[in-house]
């Protein structure tokens, strides 16, 4: 070996041993130290996930269906209890508003849904329609979550309900199109986003894609059972959606009900003529009414409604009516189709009356919700309405009346201002 060569190192067969094994307790703390953060992980995922669901503490469920189709009792009544403006927030944490002091010792949104549930019961309705401002953006922290609370009264009762948007219920986490489609997927809930497409093939049907806003639908309510009209709509309920806000002419105003709207609401009415011309030969009893009548539902008033004086009219007429600059047709539309004959609506809370204009009762549901604005010693309201058959000879008919009160959110949930809006002329 030359000088300066230094000795090349040739591992023995122990260190060959000892490297093996070191390499093994690497690989196997390795090992567990994965399984560990693996383990870790199953176990958060096992205690979080479910609270990332529908507004942290909701499970994921099938939909409870509601008894269908809509027809009137056998006593010939349908009943539809009408709340308005309910103004949810965050629940507990969310106070009152225009309320006298010496009311409530402790005043939140429980207070309206504690409203609801009394007014459920007592009314005993056939469906419920909660027409607009369901819940108050501003103060919702989670939409989701303000919808089943807010809803919760109606699914509680397991009677079907339905719901219109107001101008304040998509300002919090949710788009229109996304409160439609969720209001419509909850238990015992009717409310569709929008009508379908009339197509041949049922698995191929789709939502109009040219109708303007979201939550434009139509209920049938069928004769009572056992009559000559079991089988056919004679009530048919129509739904709008009346819009949010909008800039016309760089000026701020309200929604309204556009054109495409009113194009499938004449269409659907149209429908109906004549549906119903029937004999029932054994009874020699003709059902003289072909058209069912029918109701509207939206949340912001028409333009019109201002022209009501308060002598014209039943109820309360307490501030100025804040509807839209535009006036797109919509009471001429309701006019010509000839079988709407009540229009229900919102948005202005310290109205309660009801107004004829061209033949058409226009009547406001009244504030219900406490953390809507209101007016300090005037009691909530929700309005009631109620649809009467006509009494045959052998079995109940078409309708022949249909009438409307309200009812006080007082210690006797007082009954008050009750009036007839239509009467079927013999």
């Amino acid at each position: 070996m030359a000088i300066n060569e230094v000795p090349r190192f040739r591992p023995t067969h122990k260190s060959r041993q000892l490297g093996m094994l070191e390499s093994q307790r690497t690989w196997i703390h390795s090992a567990i130290y994965l399984s560990l953060i693996a383990a870790f992980l199953y176990l958060l995922q096992l205690l979080v996930s479910h609270k990332l669901i529908l507004g942290h503490h909701q499970h994921v469920t099938v939909k409870k269906q509601p008894n269908l189709p809509l027809r009137f009792r056998s006593d010939g009544i349908f009943k539809i209890l009408q709340v308005a403006d309910v103004h949810y927030g965050n629940g507990i944490t969310t106070r009152c508003r225009d309320m006298v002091e010496t009311e409530f010792e402790y005043c939140s949104d429980l207070n309206s849904t504690r409203k609801e549930n009394a007014g459920n019961v007592h009314e005993a309705g056939n469906i419920s329609l909660e027409a607009g401002d369901n819940i108050f953006g501003p103060s919702t922290s989670d939409a989701a979550e303000s919808l089943f609370q807010v809803f919760g009264p109606a699914m509680e009762s397991r009677l079907p309900w339905a719901a219109v948007l107001g101008n304040h219920d998509q300002e919090s986490t949710m788009t229109r199109e996304e409160l439609m489609s969720f209001i419509s997927l909850m238990d015992y809930s009717v409310s569709q986003p929008n009508p379908s497409a009339e197509v041949s093939d049922p698995s191929k049907e789709h939502l109009l894609a040219d109708i303007d806003g979201f939550g434009n639908y139509n209920l049938n309510v069928w004769g009572a059972p056992g009559s000559q009209l079991a089988n056919s709509s004679v009530l048919n309920l129509f739904f709008l959606d009346s819009g949010d806000r909008a800039i016309v002419d760089g000026v701020r105003t309200y929604g309204w009900i556009k054109e495409s709207q009113l194009s499938w609401l004449r269409g659907v009415s149209k429908a109906y003529q004549g549906q119903n011309q029937d004999k029932d030969q054994s009874a020699d009893i003709y059902f003289l009414s072909a058209t069912p009548p029918a109701l509207a539902f939206f949340h912001i008033p028409i333009p019109e409604i201002r022209q009501l004086s308060p002598k014209e009219i039943v109820g309360h007429f307490q501030e100025y009516a804040a509807c839209s600059s535009v006036n797109s047709g919509v009471l001429q539309t309701l006019v010509s189709m000839g079988d709407v004959k009540a229009v229900f609506i919102g948005h202005d809370h310290t109205n309660d009356f009801c107004g004829n204009l061209s033949g058409i009762w226009f009547c406001y549901g009244g504030g219900f919700g406490y953390h809507g604005y209101g007016k300090a010693g005037l009691p909530r309201r929700a309005r009631v309405i109620k649809v009467e058959l006509e009494k045959g000879e052998k079995a109940w008919m078409g309708v022949q009346t249909i009438k409307t009160w309200k009812r006080l959110d007082d210690e006797k949930l007082s009954k008050i201002d009750e009036q007839v809006l239509w009467e079927r002329q013999p």
